[in-house]
Protein backbone atom coordinates (compact mmCIF):
# COMPACT_ATOMS: atom_id res chain seq x y z
CA UNK A 1 0.00 0.00 0.00
CA UNK A 2 1.81 3.88 -0.72
CA UNK A 3 0.06 6.21 1.21
CA UNK A 4 -0.03 9.96 0.11
CA UNK A 5 1.92 12.57 3.00
CA UNK A 6 1.93 16.18 3.32
CA UNK A 7 4.79 16.80 5.81
CA UNK A 8 3.49 20.28 6.61
CA UNK A 9 5.59 23.01 8.50
CA UNK A 10 2.82 23.58 11.18
CA UNK A 11 0.66 20.53 10.74
CA UNK A 12 1.02 17.45 8.58
CA UNK A 13 -1.60 14.84 7.05
CA UNK A 14 -1.58 11.27 5.14
CA UNK A 15 -4.14 10.13 3.02
CA UNK A 16 -4.85 6.84 0.71
CA UNK A 17 -5.80 5.93 -2.38
CA UNK A 18 -9.49 4.00 -1.98
CA UNK A 19 -12.09 2.81 -3.29
CA UNK A 20 -11.55 4.91 -6.25
CA UNK A 21 -10.70 8.37 -4.59
CA UNK A 22 -8.48 10.06 -1.84
CA UNK A 23 -9.18 9.64 1.56
CA UNK A 24 -7.85 11.49 4.44
CA UNK A 25 -6.83 9.13 7.29
CA UNK A 26 -7.83 10.14 10.85
CA UNK A 27 -5.23 10.32 13.94
CA UNK A 28 -5.30 8.36 17.37
CA UNK A 29 -7.31 11.70 18.27
CA UNK A 30 -9.94 11.34 15.35
CA UNK A 31 -8.52 14.53 13.58
CA UNK A 32 -6.80 14.58 10.06
CA UNK A 33 -4.24 17.12 10.99
CA UNK A 34 -1.16 16.28 13.11
CA UNK A 35 0.84 19.37 14.49
CA UNK A 36 3.84 18.72 13.25
CA UNK A 37 5.77 19.02 16.99
CA UNK A 38 7.96 16.79 18.61
CA UNK A 39 8.60 16.50 22.60
CA UNK A 40 9.98 13.87 25.03
CA UNK A 41 7.69 13.59 27.74
CA UNK A 42 8.56 13.29 31.66
CA UNK A 43 9.22 9.84 31.59
CA UNK A 44 11.66 9.60 28.23
CA UNK A 45 8.74 8.86 26.09
CA UNK A 46 7.86 10.63 22.70
CA UNK A 47 5.19 12.61 21.96
CA UNK A 48 3.63 13.66 18.23
CA UNK A 49 1.32 15.92 17.11
CA UNK A 50 -1.68 17.54 19.91
CA UNK A 51 -0.02 16.51 22.72
CA UNK A 52 3.52 17.47 22.05
CA UNK A 53 1.95 21.54 21.07
CA UNK A 54 0.02 21.34 24.38
CA UNK A 55 3.58 21.00 26.04
CA UNK A 56 5.31 24.37 23.86
CA UNK A 57 4.59 26.38 26.45
CA UNK A 58 4.76 23.84 29.87
CA UNK A 59 8.21 22.47 28.52
CA UNK A 60 9.55 24.30 25.64
CA UNK A 61 13.06 22.89 26.25
CA UNK A 62 11.78 19.27 25.24
CA UNK A 63 9.52 20.12 22.76
CA UNK A 64 10.57 21.21 18.92
CA UNK A 65 8.50 22.50 16.31
CA UNK A 66 8.89 24.38 12.97
CA UNK A 67 12.17 22.08 12.32
CA UNK A 68 10.92 21.97 8.46
CA UNK A 69 12.27 24.81 7.63
CA UNK A 70 15.87 23.96 8.72
CA UNK A 71 15.50 20.73 6.67
CA UNK A 72 18.29 19.92 4.61
CA UNK A 73 21.03 21.94 7.22
CA UNK A 74 22.89 20.81 10.00
CA UNK A 75 20.82 22.67 12.54
CA UNK A 76 19.99 20.33 15.41
CA UNK A 77 17.39 20.77 18.20
CA UNK A 78 17.85 19.58 21.69
CA UNK A 79 15.11 17.44 23.45
CA UNK A 80 15.39 16.86 26.89
CA UNK A 81 19.15 15.66 26.97
CA UNK A 82 20.19 14.68 23.06
CA UNK A 83 19.91 16.88 20.12
CA UNK A 84 18.01 16.05 16.96
CA UNK A 85 18.19 16.75 12.93
CA UNK A 86 15.37 18.27 11.42
CA UNK A 87 15.25 14.67 9.38
CA UNK A 88 14.86 12.64 12.91
CA UNK A 89 12.15 15.04 14.16
CA UNK A 90 10.17 14.73 10.73
CA UNK A 91 10.83 10.81 10.72
CA UNK A 92 8.66 11.09 14.19
CA UNK A 93 6.16 13.01 12.55
CA UNK A 94 5.71 9.95 9.29
CA UNK A 95 6.20 7.44 11.81
CA UNK A 96 3.28 8.57 13.61
CA UNK A 97 1.12 8.69 10.41
CA UNK A 98 2.46 5.62 9.75
CA UNK A 99 0.99 4.10 12.31
CA UNK A 100 -2.41 6.23 11.90
CA UNK A 101 -2.40 4.73 8.66
CA UNK A 102 -2.11 1.15 9.27
CA UNK A 103 -4.53 1.21 12.15
CA UNK A 104 -7.12 2.66 9.43
CA UNK A 105 -6.29 0.04 7.08
CA UNK A 106 -5.30 -2.77 8.89
CA UNK A 107 -2.24 -3.81 7.47
CA UNK A 108 1.46 -2.40 7.21
CA UNK A 109 2.32 0.48 5.22
CA UNK A 110 5.78 0.26 3.77
CA UNK A 111 5.70 2.95 0.96
CA UNK A 112 4.98 6.55 0.49
CA UNK A 113 4.32 9.73 -1.68
CA UNK A 114 5.58 12.94 -0.01
CA UNK A 115 5.26 16.49 -0.99
CA UNK A 116 7.51 18.95 -0.58
CA UNK A 117 7.66 22.68 -1.28
CA UNK A 118 8.22 22.83 -5.17
CA UNK A 119 11.03 25.95 -4.18
CA UNK A 120 12.82 23.26 -2.17
CA UNK A 121 16.75 22.64 -2.81
CA UNK A 122 18.49 19.65 -3.96
CA UNK A 123 19.60 19.26 -0.27
CA UNK A 124 16.24 20.10 1.46
CA UNK A 125 14.74 17.04 -0.93
CA UNK A 126 17.28 14.82 0.43
CA UNK A 127 16.68 15.19 3.92
CA UNK A 128 12.94 14.72 3.09
CA UNK A 129 14.01 11.89 1.45
CA UNK A 130 16.20 10.44 4.61
CA UNK A 131 13.12 11.35 6.40
CA UNK A 132 11.33 8.77 5.08
CA UNK A 133 13.85 6.65 5.21
CA UNK A 134 13.92 6.75 9.05
CA UNK A 135 10.66 6.46 9.42
CA UNK A 136 10.58 2.65 7.69
CA UNK A 137 9.22 4.07 4.52
CA UNK A 138 10.48 3.58 0.86
CA UNK A 139 9.67 7.24 -0.53
CA UNK A 140 8.57 6.23 -4.07
CA UNK A 141 7.95 9.87 -4.93
CA UNK A 142 8.70 13.16 -3.95
CA UNK A 143 5.82 15.44 -4.90
CA UNK A 144 5.66 19.21 -5.67
CA UNK A 145 2.87 20.85 -2.89
CA UNK A 146 1.05 22.90 -5.44
CA UNK A 147 1.23 20.44 -8.21
CA UNK A 148 -0.32 18.10 -5.22
CA UNK A 149 -2.78 20.55 -4.71
CA UNK A 150 -3.66 20.75 -8.83
CA UNK A 151 -3.54 17.30 -8.97
CA UNK A 152 -6.43 17.09 -6.12
CA UNK A 153 -8.48 20.00 -8.08
CA UNK A 154 -7.84 18.62 -11.04
CA UNK A 155 -10.09 15.01 -10.56
CA UNK A 156 -12.53 17.21 -8.09
CA UNK A 157 -13.54 19.85 -10.48
CA UNK A 158 -13.23 17.93 -13.61
CA UNK A 159 -13.49 19.54 -17.01
CA UNK A 160 -11.39 18.91 -20.78
CA UNK A 161 -9.20 21.67 -21.21
CA UNK A 162 -8.32 24.79 -18.37
CA UNK A 163 -5.49 26.49 -17.11
CA UNK A 164 -5.02 27.80 -13.52
CA UNK A 165 -2.28 29.09 -11.12
CA UNK A 166 -2.09 27.22 -7.52
CA UNK A 167 -1.37 29.98 -4.78
CA UNK A 168 -0.08 27.68 -1.95
CA UNK A 169 0.71 29.57 1.43
CA UNK A 170 1.46 27.27 4.23
CA UNK A 171 3.18 27.98 7.77
CA UNK A 172 6.59 28.03 6.59
CA UNK A 173 6.47 28.35 2.70
CA UNK A 174 4.87 30.04 -0.19
CA UNK A 175 4.54 28.08 -3.49
CA UNK A 176 2.74 29.18 -6.91
CA UNK A 177 2.25 27.00 -9.88
CA UNK A 178 1.02 27.11 -13.58
CA UNK A 179 -0.81 24.11 -14.54
CA UNK A 180 -2.63 23.36 -17.74
CA UNK A 181 -5.05 20.44 -18.00
CA UNK A 182 -6.11 18.78 -21.46
CA UNK A 183 -7.43 15.49 -22.35
CA UNK A 184 -6.51 13.65 -18.93
CA UNK A 185 -3.11 15.29 -19.16
CA UNK A 186 -1.80 17.45 -16.09
CA UNK A 187 0.94 19.70 -17.21
CA UNK A 188 3.22 21.75 -14.96
CA UNK A 189 4.23 24.92 -17.22
CA UNK A 190 6.25 26.71 -14.16
CA UNK A 191 6.82 27.00 -10.75
CA UNK A 192 8.43 29.60 -8.33
CA UNK A 193 8.27 30.51 -4.49
CA UNK A 194 9.72 31.49 -1.33
CA UNK A 195 10.93 28.38 1.06
CA UNK A 196 11.13 31.30 3.92
CA UNK A 197 7.21 32.71 3.94
CA UNK A 198 4.51 31.54 5.37
CA UNK A 199 2.25 31.91 8.41
CA UNK A 200 4.52 31.81 10.67
CA UNK A 201 5.84 34.80 9.20
CA UNK A 202 2.45 36.85 9.50
CA UNK A 203 2.09 35.26 13.44
CA UNK A 204 5.65 36.65 13.59
CA UNK A 205 4.83 40.38 12.69
CA UNK A 206 2.19 40.69 15.76
CA UNK A 207 4.65 39.56 17.86
CA UNK A 208 6.93 42.42 17.20
CA UNK A 209 3.68 44.44 17.76
CA UNK A 210 4.05 42.95 20.78
CA UNK A 211 7.33 43.90 21.69
CA UNK A 212 6.73 47.29 20.59
CA UNK A 213 3.98 47.91 22.88
CA UNK A 214 6.58 47.75 26.52
CA UNK A 215 7.91 44.30 26.24
CA UNK A 216 11.42 44.24 27.42
CA UNK A 217 14.05 42.60 24.55
CA UNK A 218 14.80 39.98 27.20
CA UNK A 219 11.77 38.47 27.46
CA UNK A 220 12.52 37.30 24.07
CA UNK A 221 15.08 34.74 26.03
CA UNK A 222 12.52 33.13 27.96
CA UNK A 223 11.29 30.30 26.17
CA UNK A 224 8.11 29.62 27.78
CA UNK A 225 7.00 33.47 28.11
CA UNK A 226 7.94 33.63 23.97
CA UNK A 227 5.50 29.75 23.32
CA UNK A 228 2.86 31.48 25.41
CA UNK A 229 2.78 34.92 23.55
CA UNK A 230 3.21 32.94 20.26
CA UNK A 231 -0.08 30.72 20.94
CA UNK A 232 -1.70 33.86 21.94
CA UNK A 233 -0.95 35.86 18.85
CA UNK A 234 -2.08 32.83 16.30
CA UNK A 235 -5.34 32.96 18.41
CA UNK A 236 -6.00 36.77 17.79
CA UNK A 237 -4.62 35.98 13.85
CA UNK A 238 -7.52 33.84 13.81
CA UNK A 239 -9.74 36.01 15.49
CA UNK A 240 -9.24 38.38 12.49
CA UNK A 241 -10.61 35.85 10.40
CA UNK A 242 -13.86 36.23 11.24
CA UNK A 243 -14.58 39.69 13.45
CA UNK A 244 -13.36 43.16 12.46
CA UNK A 245 -10.99 43.39 15.21
CA UNK A 246 -8.76 41.81 18.69
CA UNK A 247 -7.07 42.72 21.56
CA UNK A 248 -5.42 40.88 23.98
CA UNK A 249 -2.60 41.63 27.22
CA UNK A 250 0.37 40.16 27.94
CA UNK A 251 2.28 39.85 30.90
CA UNK A 252 6.05 39.44 31.64
CA UNK A 253 7.28 40.01 35.20
CA UNK A 254 6.66 42.82 35.63
CA UNK A 255 6.13 44.33 32.00
CA UNK A 256 2.82 44.48 30.11
CA UNK A 257 1.34 45.25 26.66
CA UNK A 258 -1.81 45.22 25.38
CA UNK A 259 -2.34 44.75 21.44
CA UNK A 260 -5.03 45.88 19.76
CA UNK A 261 -5.52 45.58 16.22
CA UNK A 262 -7.83 45.49 13.52
CA UNK A 263 -8.72 44.23 10.06
CA UNK A 264 -6.81 46.92 8.05
CA UNK A 265 -4.12 47.72 10.70
CA UNK A 266 -3.26 43.88 10.47
CA UNK A 267 -3.16 44.34 6.60
CA UNK A 268 -1.10 47.11 6.71
CA UNK A 269 1.21 45.61 9.02
CA UNK A 270 1.65 42.24 6.79
CA UNK A 271 2.07 44.88 3.43
CA UNK A 272 6.13 43.82 3.20
CA UNK A 273 4.80 40.61 3.11
CA UNK A 274 2.06 40.83 0.72
CA UNK A 275 4.51 43.02 -1.56
CA UNK A 276 6.90 39.26 -1.17
CA UNK A 277 4.09 37.23 -2.21
CA UNK A 278 3.79 39.28 -5.99
CA UNK A 279 7.49 38.19 -6.93
CA UNK A 280 7.27 34.44 -7.55
CA UNK A 281 3.80 34.82 -9.14
CA UNK A 282 5.01 37.35 -11.54
CA UNK A 283 8.05 35.11 -12.16
CA UNK A 284 5.91 32.14 -12.72
CA UNK A 285 3.24 33.51 -15.05
CA UNK A 286 6.24 35.30 -17.21
CA UNK A 287 7.89 31.59 -17.65
CA UNK A 288 4.84 30.38 -18.21
CA UNK A 289 4.45 32.73 -20.87
CA UNK A 290 0.53 33.01 -19.48
CA UNK A 291 -1.39 36.43 -18.75
CA UNK A 292 -3.61 36.25 -15.39
CA UNK A 293 -6.45 37.18 -17.59
CA UNK A 294 -5.86 34.34 -19.65
CA UNK A 295 -6.46 31.72 -16.00
CA UNK A 296 -9.49 30.09 -16.08
CA UNK A 297 -9.11 29.43 -11.83
CA UNK A 298 -7.26 30.43 -9.18
CA UNK A 299 -6.67 27.83 -6.53
CA UNK A 300 -5.94 28.94 -3.14
CA UNK A 301 -3.78 25.68 -1.01
CA UNK A 302 -2.23 26.01 2.63
CA UNK A 303 -3.48 26.93 5.76
CA UNK A 304 -2.40 30.83 5.34
CA UNK A 305 -4.85 30.81 2.79
CA UNK A 306 -7.36 31.33 5.38
CA UNK A 307 -6.76 34.64 6.36
CA UNK A 308 -8.71 37.43 4.46
CA UNK A 309 -6.47 39.36 3.47
CA UNK A 310 -5.04 36.75 1.20
CA UNK A 311 -7.67 36.15 -0.17
CA UNK A 312 -8.60 39.42 -1.05
CA UNK A 313 -5.11 39.92 -2.36
CA UNK A 314 -5.24 37.05 -4.78
CA UNK A 315 -8.92 38.70 -5.73
CA UNK A 316 -7.32 41.78 -6.35
CA UNK A 317 -4.42 40.31 -7.91
CA UNK A 318 -6.65 38.25 -10.74
CA UNK A 319 -9.73 39.81 -10.95
CA UNK A 320 -12.03 36.80 -9.89
CA UNK A 321 -12.16 34.81 -6.58
CA UNK A 322 -10.50 31.99 -6.03
CA UNK A 323 -11.53 28.70 -6.10
CA UNK A 324 -11.88 27.11 -2.81
CA UNK A 325 -14.25 23.99 -2.95
CA UNK A 326 -11.30 21.68 -0.79
CA UNK A 327 -10.46 22.79 2.33
CA UNK A 328 -7.02 24.56 2.05
CA UNK A 329 -5.44 22.52 4.77
CA UNK A 330 -5.95 19.29 3.05
CA UNK A 331 -6.27 19.34 -0.13
CA UNK A 332 -2.30 18.91 -0.88
CA UNK A 333 -2.80 15.58 0.81
CA UNK A 334 -5.92 14.89 -1.29
CA UNK A 335 -3.28 15.15 -4.40
CA UNK A 336 -0.54 13.05 -2.45
CA UNK A 337 -3.34 10.48 -2.13
CA UNK A 338 -4.07 10.74 -5.90
CA UNK A 339 -0.18 10.69 -7.19
CA UNK A 340 -0.18 7.40 -4.72
CA UNK A 341 -2.90 5.84 -6.24
CA UNK A 342 -1.43 6.61 -10.37
CA UNK A 343 1.89 4.91 -8.17
CA UNK A 344 -0.35 1.74 -7.32
CA UNK A 345 -1.72 2.18 -10.88
CA UNK A 346 -5.46 2.61 -10.37
CA UNK A 347 -7.93 2.02 -12.94
CA UNK A 348 -9.97 4.76 -11.88
CA UNK A 349 -6.85 6.68 -12.96
CA UNK A 350 -5.66 4.85 -16.08
CA UNK A 351 -6.86 8.53 -18.37
CA UNK A 352 -4.55 10.81 -15.65
CA UNK A 353 -0.96 11.59 -16.88
CA UNK A 354 0.96 14.58 -15.21
CA UNK A 355 4.20 16.18 -15.73
CA UNK A 356 6.44 18.61 -13.92
CA UNK A 357 9.17 20.71 -13.67
CA UNK A 358 12.31 21.78 -12.53
CA UNK A 359 11.57 25.11 -10.39
CA UNK A 360 15.00 26.32 -10.56
CA UNK A 361 18.13 27.12 -12.57
CA UNK A 362 20.57 24.23 -12.29
CA UNK A 363 24.28 25.69 -13.34
CA UNK A 364 28.05 25.45 -12.53
CA UNK A 365 30.85 28.30 -11.56
CA UNK A 366 33.00 29.36 -15.13
CA UNK A 367 35.64 31.83 -15.62
CA UNK A 368 35.59 34.68 -18.32
CA UNK A 369 37.67 36.31 -20.69
CA UNK A 370 38.08 39.77 -20.37
CA UNK A 371 38.13 42.47 -22.98
CA UNK A 372 41.64 43.62 -21.85
CA UNK A 373 43.04 39.77 -21.77
CA UNK A 374 42.55 38.92 -18.43
CA UNK A 375 39.98 36.26 -16.43
CA UNK A 376 37.34 37.04 -14.03
CA UNK A 377 35.73 34.23 -12.34
CA UNK A 378 32.51 33.52 -10.17
CA UNK A 379 30.44 33.91 -13.79
CA UNK A 380 26.83 31.65 -13.71
CA UNK A 381 26.82 29.04 -16.43
CA UNK A 382 23.02 27.73 -16.80
CA UNK A 383 22.84 23.82 -17.65
CA UNK A 384 19.19 23.16 -16.89
CA UNK A 385 16.53 26.54 -17.15
CA UNK A 386 14.09 27.07 -14.55
CA UNK A 387 10.69 25.22 -15.32
CA UNK A 388 12.49 23.13 -17.77
CA UNK A 389 9.76 19.67 -18.16
CA UNK A 390 11.57 16.80 -15.80
CA UNK A 391 12.94 14.16 -16.09
CA UNK A 392 15.74 16.11 -17.96
CA UNK A 393 18.92 15.75 -18.90
CA UNK A 394 21.24 18.35 -20.39
CA UNK A 395 24.97 18.49 -21.18
CA UNK A 396 27.60 21.38 -21.89
CA UNK A 397 31.14 21.09 -22.82
CA UNK A 398 34.06 23.54 -20.92
CA UNK A 399 37.59 23.81 -21.43
CA UNK A 400 40.66 24.61 -19.15
CA UNK A 401 41.34 28.13 -18.46
CA UNK A 402 45.22 27.64 -18.97
CA UNK A 403 47.53 24.66 -20.67
CA UNK A 404 49.04 24.04 -17.38
CA UNK A 405 45.98 22.92 -15.80
CA UNK A 406 46.15 19.08 -14.38
CA UNK A 407 42.23 19.04 -13.52
CA UNK A 408 39.28 21.06 -13.62
CA UNK A 409 36.70 21.22 -10.64
CA UNK A 410 33.41 22.05 -11.84
CA UNK A 411 31.17 23.46 -8.96
CA UNK A 412 27.50 23.17 -8.83
CA UNK A 413 25.15 25.94 -8.20
CA UNK A 414 21.29 26.39 -7.97
CA UNK A 415 19.91 29.74 -8.54
CA UNK A 416 19.14 32.94 -10.48
CA UNK A 417 21.65 35.07 -10.37
CA UNK A 418 24.73 35.81 -12.94
CA UNK A 419 27.06 35.69 -10.23
CA UNK A 420 27.30 32.00 -8.17
CA UNK A 421 28.40 34.50 -4.84
CA UNK A 422 24.54 34.94 -4.70
CA UNK A 423 23.44 31.46 -5.76
CA UNK A 424 23.42 28.14 -3.74
CA UNK A 425 26.29 25.96 -3.78
CA UNK A 426 25.08 22.25 -4.26
CA UNK A 427 28.54 20.35 -4.20
CA UNK A 428 31.40 19.87 -6.38
CA UNK A 429 33.48 17.04 -8.76
CA UNK A 430 36.76 16.93 -10.28
CA UNK A 431 38.23 15.22 -12.71
CA UNK A 432 41.80 15.26 -13.74
CA UNK A 433 43.14 16.56 -17.22
CA UNK A 434 46.23 16.13 -19.40
CA UNK A 435 48.15 19.33 -19.46
CA UNK A 436 48.10 20.97 -23.08
CA UNK A 437 46.57 23.36 -25.85
CA UNK A 438 43.28 24.89 -24.53
CA UNK A 439 40.90 23.39 -26.39
CA UNK A 440 42.71 19.77 -26.75
CA UNK A 441 41.07 18.55 -23.42
CA UNK A 442 37.42 20.15 -22.88
CA UNK A 443 35.26 18.35 -20.87
CA UNK A 444 31.09 17.57 -20.77
CA UNK A 445 29.40 18.04 -17.90
CA UNK A 446 26.14 16.69 -18.02
CA UNK A 447 23.34 17.34 -15.69
CA UNK A 448 20.61 14.82 -14.93
CA UNK A 449 17.47 15.98 -12.84
CA UNK A 450 14.23 13.54 -11.80
CA UNK A 451 11.17 13.43 -11.17
CA UNK A 452 11.74 13.17 -7.30
CA UNK A 453 13.97 16.70 -7.67
CA UNK A 454 17.64 15.11 -6.78
CA UNK A 455 20.21 16.14 -9.00
CA UNK A 456 22.44 13.94 -11.13
CA UNK A 457 26.29 15.24 -12.10
CA UNK A 458 28.45 13.62 -15.00
CA UNK A 459 31.58 15.03 -15.83
CA UNK A 460 33.29 12.90 -19.32
CA UNK A 461 36.82 14.18 -20.47
CA UNK A 462 36.60 14.17 -23.59
CA UNK A 463 40.54 13.35 -24.70
CA UNK A 464 40.11 9.93 -22.59
CA UNK A 465 36.63 8.97 -21.98
CA UNK A 466 36.87 8.99 -18.23
CA UNK A 467 33.89 9.82 -16.49
CA UNK A 468 33.04 10.93 -12.91
CA UNK A 469 29.24 10.24 -12.06
CA UNK A 470 28.14 11.69 -8.38
CA UNK A 471 24.72 12.17 -6.89
CA UNK A 472 25.11 15.78 -5.67
CA UNK A 473 25.72 15.99 -1.74
CA UNK A 474 24.77 18.78 0.29
CA UNK A 475 28.52 19.42 2.47
CA UNK A 476 28.57 19.14 5.90
CA UNK A 477 24.28 19.09 6.27
CA UNK A 478 24.24 15.68 4.24
CA UNK A 479 24.00 12.55 6.11
CA UNK A 480 25.96 9.62 5.02
CA UNK A 481 24.39 5.94 4.76
CA UNK A 482 26.36 5.48 8.22
CA UNK A 483 25.13 8.19 9.69
CA UNK A 484 21.32 7.41 8.74
CA UNK A 485 22.04 3.76 9.94
CA UNK A 486 23.40 5.03 13.50
CA UNK A 487 20.38 7.43 13.37
CA UNK A 488 17.70 4.87 12.19
CA UNK A 489 18.89 2.12 15.45
CA UNK A 490 19.09 5.60 18.02
CA UNK A 491 15.25 6.24 17.02
CA UNK A 492 14.27 2.88 17.03
CA UNK A 493 15.49 2.77 20.80
CA UNK A 494 13.02 5.46 21.17
CA UNK A 495 10.06 5.13 23.62
CA UNK A 496 6.95 6.39 21.71
CA UNK A 497 3.26 6.67 23.16
CA UNK A 498 1.19 4.20 22.32
CA UNK A 499 -1.68 5.67 20.11
CA UNK A 500 -4.06 4.09 22.75
CA UNK A 501 -2.76 6.63 25.31
CA UNK A 502 -2.35 9.58 22.87
CA UNK A 503 -6.06 11.18 23.81
CA UNK A 504 -5.22 10.54 27.78
CA UNK A 505 -1.84 12.23 27.06
CA UNK A 506 -3.02 15.09 25.24
CA UNK A 507 -5.86 15.73 27.72
CA UNK A 508 -3.23 15.91 30.44
CA UNK A 509 -1.27 18.24 28.19
CA UNK A 510 -3.87 20.36 27.56
CA UNK A 511 -4.50 20.43 31.38
CA UNK A 512 -1.02 21.36 32.25
CA UNK A 513 -0.69 24.59 30.02
CA UNK A 514 -3.45 25.92 31.49
CA UNK A 515 -2.80 25.10 34.70
CA UNK A 516 0.58 27.06 34.23
CA UNK A 517 -2.02 30.05 32.60
CA UNK A 518 -4.89 30.29 35.62
CA UNK A 519 -4.18 32.22 38.82
CA UNK A 520 -6.01 31.62 41.99
CA UNK A 521 -8.73 29.34 42.81
CA UNK A 522 -9.24 28.43 39.28
CA UNK A 523 -5.71 27.30 38.91
CA UNK A 524 -5.75 24.73 42.50
CA UNK A 525 -9.32 23.39 40.48
CA UNK A 526 -7.15 22.61 37.38
CA UNK A 527 -4.76 20.71 39.33
CA UNK A 528 -7.05 18.87 41.09
CA UNK A 529 -8.57 17.63 37.93
CA UNK A 530 -5.54 16.70 36.82
CA UNK A 531 -4.58 14.68 39.74
CA UNK A 532 -8.10 12.98 39.93
CA UNK A 533 -7.72 12.48 36.25
CA UNK A 534 -4.04 10.83 36.95
CA UNK A 535 -5.74 8.66 39.49
CA UNK A 536 -8.08 7.24 37.29
CA UNK A 537 -5.76 6.16 34.90
CA UNK A 538 -3.48 4.61 37.48
CA UNK A 539 -6.48 2.03 37.34
CA UNK A 540 -5.79 -0.01 33.98
CA UNK A 541 -10.06 0.24 34.02
CA UNK A 542 -10.32 1.30 30.23
CA UNK A 543 -14.26 1.64 30.66
CA UNK A 544 -13.97 4.01 34.17
CA UNK A 545 -10.83 6.07 32.05
CA UNK A 546 -12.88 6.67 28.88
CA UNK A 547 -15.66 8.13 30.79
CA UNK A 548 -13.65 10.33 32.83
CA UNK A 549 -11.65 11.37 30.24
CA UNK A 550 -15.19 12.86 28.18
CA UNK A 551 -15.84 14.42 31.41
CA UNK A 552 -12.17 15.67 31.71
CA UNK A 553 -12.38 17.04 28.20
CA UNK A 554 -15.52 18.67 28.90
CA UNK A 555 -14.33 20.32 31.92
CA UNK A 556 -11.62 21.90 30.46
CA UNK A 557 -13.63 23.47 26.76
CA UNK A 558 -15.64 24.93 29.47
CA UNK A 559 -12.56 26.59 31.56
CA UNK A 560 -10.78 27.77 28.41
CA UNK A 561 -13.61 29.27 26.44
CA UNK A 562 -14.20 31.11 30.22
CA UNK A 563 -18.51 30.42 29.80
CA UNK A 564 -18.79 29.13 33.61
CA UNK A 565 -16.98 27.82 36.80
CA UNK A 566 -17.09 24.28 35.42
CA UNK A 567 -17.50 21.87 38.69
CA UNK A 568 -14.80 19.02 39.59
CA UNK A 569 -16.25 15.69 37.50
CA UNK A 570 -18.12 13.32 39.80
CA UNK A 571 -17.16 10.02 40.42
Amino acid sequence: MIVGIDLGTTNSLIAVWKDGGPRLVPNALGSFLTPSVVGIDDDGRVLVGEAARERLQTHPQRTAALFKRHMGSARTSRLADRDYRPEELSALVLRSLKADAEAFLGQEVTEAVITVPAYFSDAQRKATRVAGELAGLKVERLLNEPTAAALAYGLHEGGSETQFLVFDLGGGTFDVSILEMFEGVMEVRASAGDNMLGGEDFTGLIVELAFSKGLPEKARHDAAFMQRLTARVEEAKRELGSQASTSFDVQWENHHATVSLDTDAFEKLCQPLLEKLWRPIERALRDARIRAADLNNVVLAGGATRMPMIRNLATRMFARFPVIGLNPDEVVALGAAVQAGLKMKDKALDETVMTDVCPYTLGTEIIKRLDNGRHADGFYAPIIQRNTVVPVSRVQRFYPVSPEQTSIRIEVYQGESRLVQDNIKLGSVSVAIQPGPRHSDGVDVRFTYDVNGLLEVEVSVVATGETRRVIIESGDAHMSPKEIAARLEALSALKIHPRDTLENRTLLARAERMYEQLLGDMREHVGQMILRFEQILATQDNQLIARDAERFRQALVAIESDSYFAPEPAP
